[in-house]
């Protein structure tokens, strides 16, 4: 593990309804060693180079620990927005561990983005969270194929161990849920994947699925995407030149019919979808609480 230098470890404070609620980012590692062929953070404009090499932030814990200590505003501390914090190195070095214990210790909520199931072994901090503020798990998923993913997300544990994940997190009263993100035209946008991931998103108690149906792609991002569809799905980088030329936003040409499928079937499941909803869902008692406290 190599460590780097860093200022700080919070993001200002903000009122983001439009993500989760979510009201101070926290990213203690930089990099990340999953080797998803989609993801963003490649990204010219994010400047991490050597992204596939993982780094841990010098001191974040202590630094971390000062931060909240003199934090006016209590709030949800968001992770996993640009590296996954529950990457292999965590489970030898528990930083993100550590960071919970702190997020616990001075009363803030918890909103968590992995691909892991390391974040299991959580469990018992993020339910003392959940007694105090509000605390949301999102597990990503964008194939319910095993096989699939061992070639769109070739480090990470299999879709069958994240939806085992999210049993485990529902079944211990934390509020969990998928981010449906993102689903890759030409590959993953069939309507046999979506509803057997809302199916099994119901059977392992997720409250939510957040969907997205396509995928975002700029600068060597781009690069890196079109050589693993070189290597692995035949003709497939034609049909994105054609169909989107150099776009940053990839919509599916079936978004129209997913969402409307995705809609019908998730309603019928009792699976929340819409941001405000899922925001309340895992906000409203403690909102509730706030209120009484007047």
């Amino acid at each position: 593990m190599e460590f780097i230098p860093a200022k700080k470890i919070l993001s200002a404070w903000t009122n983001n309804e439009n993500w989760f609620g979510v009201n101070y980012n926290m990213n203690i590692y930089k990099g990340c060693c999953h080797g998803c062929i989609y993801c963003d953070s490649r990204s010219q404009c994010y400047q991490i180079n050597d992204f596939d090499t993982v780094r841990a932030k010098k001191d974040a814990v202590g630094m971390l620990n000062n931060e909240l200590r003199y934090k006016h505003k209590k709030g949800v501390v968001g992770t996993g927005s640009m590296s996954d914090p529950y990457n292999p190195f965590e489970a030898e070095y528990k930083f993100t561990r550590s960071a919970l214990q702190l997020i616990n210790k001075y009363n803030f909520g918890v909103s968590i983005a992995t691909k892991s199931d390391l974040i299991t072994r959580d469990i018992d901090i993020l339910k003392e969270i959940k007694k105090h503020s509000p605390t949301i798990c999102k597990i990503t998923v964008t194939s319910a194929d095993d096989s699939l993913c061992k070639i769109i997300e070739p480090k990470v544990c299999l879709p069958s161990k994240r939806f085992e994940a999210i049993n485990k997190l529902s079944s211990n009263g934390i509020f969990t849920g998928i981010l449906l993100m993102p689903v890759l035209p030409f590959i993953e946008d069939s309507d046999e994947n979506i509803l057997k991931i809302i199916r099994l998103a119901k059977e392992n108690g997720a409250k939510f699925i957040y969907p997205y149906f396509g995928v975002t792609l700029r600068q060597n991002q781009r690069d890196y995407f079109f050589s693993k569809l070189d290597k692995h799905f035949h003709g497939v980088t034609k049909k994105y030149i054609r169909e989107y030329g150099f776009s940053y936003e990839c919509n599916s040409k079936r978004s129209t019919e997913l969402k409307k499928l995705f809609k019908v079937e998730c309603d019928r499941a009792g699976i929340l979808y819409k941001m405000k909803d899922i925001i309340s869902g895992y906000k409203k008692q403690y909102d509730v609480n706030q209120m009484s406290l007047f």
